[in-house]
């Protein structure tokens, strides 16, 4: 029987944001509790959690202070065990996104790397280097968040590595105690009954030893995201993405599965996918992973599907993990649609990420079809989009609180002045409204995730692409003796495609006149998705 995990649908819960249940603007563990029957209700498998443990928040959660415990904007430990005992109980699993490629400034495992002493037992548990002659940060290497990838500490007259954040340093994974630190706080975890886990930067778990310069992207190569952010002006082959990295995901995944074959480990792959182990059968590396390609395409038509499975097509023993929209890019409708998006658009984009093959991940509000929120600058909180304004607002626009209920305060999410506004983008789109509409966007959401569940080929089966000319997105998903082919018009303009055989009818249309199935021949209105059995 297959795992557990492959093909689920998960749903990624960006605590602060999600439901606030003691009015001081943070949404905690208790708030996720509190919603739980609302995720139950929309027949996901599981979720996935932003990270829970202590940090200063210098990246809202991504640098941790205490791998052991929970944030108190948050509630405590006892919150998050009922919190994974309810969750159990409505058969859903949890899943934590654990940082062990980095840790905080301020977590005492760095704090005793700094004062030590160049001989105390944690002075290489994160990577230290030496200046150059002229004090300069030893080599070249940038970071993702602007600037040298190195600050200078005097304390000990050395440069410490940090990928982000000059608050975030890199910890060592090649030291055997740092290594065996961030592996035993899997352990405990997974020893409380946590099903798995998401691990943060997968790809940066390792770094050259050697401190080798980073090459230069070509200038042919380099796009406007390349000269959107000035790490991206290097190819990070020597502080991240090393070859050496499969074999450390794999010794990962095994550490998970000593607890049990029943548990989930997947990645984030950022850059250099291939060469660092994102796309690794599930018997090889991690269970799953996920990379950012599907999560930077902005321009709707069908290329940007069948690229990405041209490429994990080389890899065909690897089960990807898919994913349209999380807390670090502007929403799906937001990127695909401009700033005025069809109304259709939502739930085309909802039906095909839940038709691809993998193990989906859904982020909070996309079954809503929330659009970007706009903020001023004087709301942000991100650093990205302090570093970057007014070019770059950040991801706060992605992050605004769930919006619950138009008559509630701050849209119900909190009673109190929340951390970042309500959006008034969101004001028509509340769980509350579409509630109230069988043909809201919630509604559709929860019928897709049904479809998706009650059908194996849909759940597990394999992708092929059929021939259908531009606009038109056409592919079947097959699973022993079922076949569904899924289509999908990616136009303001109504579409006839020519299928194969087929028995029986369009399973789900987005809406029951957006689709006519006549023999062979589907006609598709603007923006509309259909689901077909086929024979054979």
């Amino acid at each position: 029987m297959p795992a557990w995990w492959r093909g689920a649908v998960l749903y990624h819960v960006y605590v602060r944001s999600f439901f606030d249940s003691d009015g001081d603007g943070h949404g905690d563990l208790a708030g996720v509790m509190a919603k739980l029957d609302y995720i139950q209700g929309l027949g996901v498998d599981g979720i996935w959690l932003s990270p829970i443990h202590p940090s200063p928040n210098r990246d809202w959660g991504y640098d941790v202070a205490d791998f052991d415990g929970v944030q108190a904007d948050y509630g405590t430990l006892e919150d998050f065990d009922r919190l994974l005992e309810a969750a159990h109980e409505r058969g859903l699993k949890v899943v934590l996104d654990e940082v062990l490629a980095h840790t905080s400034d301020e977590h005492p495992w760095f704090l005793e790397s700094l004062t030590g002493g160049p001989d105390g037992p944690k002075a290489d548990w994160y990577v230290w280097a030496d200046p150059q002659a002229d004090g300069t940060a030893p080599n070249n290497w940038l970071s993702v968040f602007g600037g040298p990838a190195w600050s200078y500490q005097p304390k000990r007259r050395r440069h410490y590595h940090h990928k982000f954040l000059r608050q975030q340093p890199k910890l060592n994974w090649r030291q055997p105690a740092a290594r065996e630190a961030a592996l035993a706080v899997l352990d405990r975890w997974l020893a409380r009954g946590v099903d798995g886990f998401r691990l943060d930067v997968a790809n940066a778990y390792l770094h050259d030893p050697e401190l080798t310069d980073n090459p230069a992207t070509p200038a042919e190569a380099r796009t406007a995201a390349h000269w959107g952010h000035a790490g991206n002006l290097q190819r990070h082959l020597h502080d991240a993405n090393l070859e050496e990295n499969c074999a450390l995901m794999d010794a990962v995944r095994r550490r998970v599965e000593a607890h049990g074959d029943d548990r989930f480990v997947f990645g984030e792959f950022s850059e250099e996918e291939a060469r660092c182990g994102a796309y690794l059968a599930p018997d090889e590396g991690l269970h799953s992973a996920y990379t950012f390609v599907l999560l930077l395409q902005d321009q709707l038509t069908p290329a940007f599907v069948r690229e990405h499975y041209a490429t994990l097509s080389a890899f065909p023993a690897h089960w990807p993990t898919i994913s349209f929209s999380n807390h670090d890019v502007p929403r799906t409708v937001s990127r695909f649609g401009g700033a005025a998006p069809a109304p259709d658009l939502a739930r085309l984009m909802f039906a095909l990420l839940l038709s691809l093959k993998g193990t989906t991940l859904i982020y909070q509000g996309e079954e809503l079809g929330l659009p970007q929120a706009r903020l001023a600058r004087s709301q942000l909180r991100d650093p990205v989009g302090d570093l970057y304004w007014p070019y770059d607002g950040g991801r706060d626009g992605c992050r605004t609180p769930m919006p619950w209920d138009a008559d509630l305060p701050n849209l119900g999410f909190s009673d109190g002045e929340p951390w970042l506004p309500a959006a008034s983008e969101h004001r028509r789109l509340t769980v509350a409204d579409q509630e109230a509409d069988p043909d809201s966007n919630l509604a559709f959401a929860r019928q897709m995730i049904a479809l998706r569940k009650g059908s194996p080929a849909l759940t597990l089966g394999d992708l092929e692409f059929l021939d259908a000319p531009d606009p038109v997105l056409a592919f079947v998903r097959r699973w022993e003796d079922e076949a569904v082919a899924c289509v999908f018009n990616l136009s303001d303009a109504p579409r006839f495609v020519e299928l194969p055989t087929v028995a029986g009818g369009a399973l789900h249309p987005v809406r029951a006149a957006d689709a006519d199935l006549r023999g062979g021949s589907l006609g598709l209105a603007p923006w509309a998705a259909a689901f077909v059995e086929l024979r054979g």
